[in-house]
C-alpha cells in the first residue's frame, strides 16, 4: 500500500508539473505576440501609482498606449483602476491625467475606477464600452498579464486583443519578472477553477 501511494504521489506530482510548465509557456507565448489593430476601444489596464503619480509599471503600459491611439485606430481610451486602502487618488485618474498630458484627448477617455482586481475592472469596462456600442477592444498590460486579461474579456463577451507593453521594467528585472510569472500562474489557475481573482490584487503588477 505504501508503495502504491507513493506511485500516486509521484503520479499526482508529475501532472502538477505538467500543468504548470505548460501554463508558463501559454501566459510567455501570448505575451510575446503583438495583435494590435483598428478597434472601438483601446484599454489599459491599472498598475500602481503613488500618490498622483504612476509607477513605472503604469507608466509604461500608458506610454505604449498613448502611442498606439495617436495612430486614430481607436475611438475611445479607456483607462482602468480602483483605489488601494490609504490612497488619495485613483489609478484610472492618475493614468487619464498622464494620458491628457500626452495628447490623448479628454472627450475620448473613458475612465473605470471602481475595480480592485483585473476582474473587476474588465467587468466595468464591458459595461462601459458596451453601453457606447463598442464589443471590441485592444488592450495594453504588461506581457505577463496578456493571457489572463483576454480570457477574462473573452468570458465577459468582448471580443479582445493583446498589445503588450514592450519597456516595462520587469522586462530587465528577472527576479521581479519570475515572481510576476509564478503570480500569474496562480491568479489564472483561481479564475479558471473559481471564476475569480485573488483578492487583494490591486497594486504594481495588477
Amino acid at each position: 500500500m505504501i508503495r502504491d501511494i507513493g506511485r500516486l504521489l509521484l503520479v499526482t506530482g508529475a501532472i502538477v508539473v505538467g500543468v504548470a510548465v505548460y501554463g508558463t509557456f501559454r501566459i510567455w507565448d501570448q505575451g510575446r505576440q503583438d495583435e494590435r489593430r483598428p478597434a472601438g476601444a483601446l484599454v489599459v489596464l491599472g498598475a500602481a501609482q503613488y500618490d498622483g503619480r504612476p509607477s513605472p509599471v503604469l507608466a509604461a503600459r500608458l506610454d505604449h498606449a498613448v502611442a498606439l491611439f495617436l495612430t486614430g485606430d481607436y475611438h475611445w481610451f479607456v483607462v482602468t483602476g480602483g483605489k488601494a486602502d490609504g490612497d488619495r487618488t485613483t489609478e484610472a485618474a492618475v493614468a487619464r491625467a498622464y494620458a491628457l498630458e500626452r495628447g490623448v484627448p479628454d472627450d475620448r477617455i473613458l475612465v473605470e475606477d471602481r475595480g480592485r482586481t483585473t476582474l473587476e475592472s474588465l467587468r466595468s469596462v464591458t459595461e462601459i464600452v458596451h453601453a457606447k456600442g463598442i464589443a471590441d477592444a485592444v488592450f495594453v498590460s504588461d506581457p505577463q498579464h496578456m493571457l489572463r486579461v483576454l480570457r477574462m474579456a473573452a468570458d465577459l463577451g468582448l471580443t479582445a486583443w493583446g498589445s503588450p507593453t514592450p519597456t516595462g521594467p520587469l522586462a530587465t528585472d528577472p527576479p521581479r519578472l519570475a515572481v510576476a510569472y509564478v503570480h500569474e500562474l496562480g491568479a489564472l489557475a483561481f479564475y479558471l477553477v473559481g471564476g475569480g481573482d485573488p483578492a487583494g490584487e490591486l497594486g504594481e503588477p495588477r
